[in-house]
């Protein structure tokens, strides 16, 4: 099966977190600024999580390689005890 292409335009939208959230830009702020408030652009600057459904809509459709596999949990008692074994 060959390999799944990601989309060149979601690359430079979207960012990943460690927790596997998608991080966007907001909108509104790329023209016409004279005619918005300050109270809009001020809310409109840095990046903002997606909800859950377009989340999920850009992970499987458009990010197929940047889904976080969730980690296996340590056995913290485990460690410890094998470490100053006998």
């Amino acid at each position: 099966m060959p390999k799944m292409k990601t989309k060149s335009g979601a690359k430079k939208r979207f960012k990943v977190t460690p927790s596997g959230k998608v991080k966007a830009k907001q909108a509104c702020m790329r023209h016409m600024q004279m005619n918005k408030p300050k109270s809009m652009k001020r809310k409109a600057r840095g990046q903002a999580h997606l909800c859950e459904a377009n989340e999920r809509m850009v992970l499987d459709n458009w990010m197929p390689y940047a889904r976080v596999k969730p980690r296996a949990k340590r056995n913290k008692t485990a460690a410890p005890a094998a470490a100053g074994g006998k």
